[in-house]
């Protein structure tokens, strides 16, 4: 009998209206429901979003970006759905979105200004698409790819294996490089200064035959080599190729180093070293040859 009465005041207690939204009482169980329907539809959107990625996104072959915008954007539109729900499961309708929207803007009156402008950057960049994961980009001074567009950040992974977390309001507001949007193929310069001595036919000739020797250089467009400027010391040339992988252009700048160097070692090609001129001018400062035991 205690037992039924001890169950009985505490669904009082737990039913007991704390306070009201649109005119519908709020308990703290309806608070607990609809804490639990959120939580639980936020699990259900990370188990699908897991399931679609994993097994049938990657079946249909669909490119690595576009399965992590539409496997996000499913795990938002679940979770908009869990809230809506428990709105609805309180006694709230539709409407009791604009209260949200209300706390929001409350909210941003009092400092959220960046998680607001960050998150609708992160819905930009999933809808527009002008990052994707998987893309190399260039942030100010860091190089790296992209792991992560969350919500209110960007995930990077620089050359250095190092998480390099970025507003993504940034990616909106400055500038930013991608190395992989569009056509991935990017064109490698390197400078090469020969002695004026050297036979320039064949400095040309060797310099176009390192770029066709790298497998990582392309065919079409074919690899150039222009003659740039007489320089104090050197033939200032340039030999310009282009590369498939945006990843590698550290790699095949130091392999054509290697092989430029090699190469000329091998016809007797000289890089010269650069030349300063150095003049004395007479000093009015007598010496003295005495020397003294």
């Amino acid at each position: 009998m205690n037992f039924n009465n001890t169950i009985q005041k505490a669904f009082e207690i737990l039913e007991y209206p704390l306070f009201t939204i649109n005119q519908a009482p709020v308990s703290l169980l309806s608070l607990m429901i609809f804490v639990f329907i959120i939580l639980l539809f936020i699990f259900f959107a990370k188990l699908v979003k897991n399931k679609l990625l994993n097994r049938v996104l990657n079946r249909f072959g669909i490119e690595e970006g576009l399965q992590f915008t539409f496997t996000r954007l499913s795990q938002y539109a679940l979770i908009s759905l869990g809230v809506v729900l428990a709105f609805q499961f309180i006694g709230i309708n539709l409407s009791g979105l604009a209260v949200v929207l209300g706390f929001l803007s409350v909210g941003i009156g009092f400092g959220l200004q960046n998680v607001t402008s960050n998150f609708i950057a992160g819905l930009i960049l999933l809808f527009e698409r002008p990052i994707k994961v998987g893309d190399r980009v260039s942030v100010g001074n860091t190089e790296g790819d992209v792991e992560n567009i969350n919500i209110r950040s960007t995930t990077i992974r620089s050359l250095n294996n190092i998480s390099i977390i970025v507003p993504n309001s940034d990616f909106i507001s400055s500038l930013v490089i991608n190395w992989s949007h569009g056509d991935e193929k990017i064109r490698v310069d390197l400078d090469v200064g020969v002695s004026y001595d050297s036979d320039l036919d064949l400095v040309l000739r060797v310099l176009k035959e390192v770029a066709l020797e790298n497998t990582d250089i392309l065919k079409e467009p074919e690899p150039e080599v222009h003659f740039r400027e007489f320089g104090d010391s050197s033939w200032n040339l340039k030999l310009r190729v282009w590369i498939l992988n945006p990843k590698r252009h550290y790699y095949v700048r130091s392999d054509l180093n290697c092989a430029i160097v090699r190469k000329f070692r091998e016809h007797n090609i000289e890089i010269p070293y650069p030349q300063r001129d150095l003049h004395l001018r007479s000093s009015n400062v007598k010496l003295s040859n005495d020397i003294h035991d």
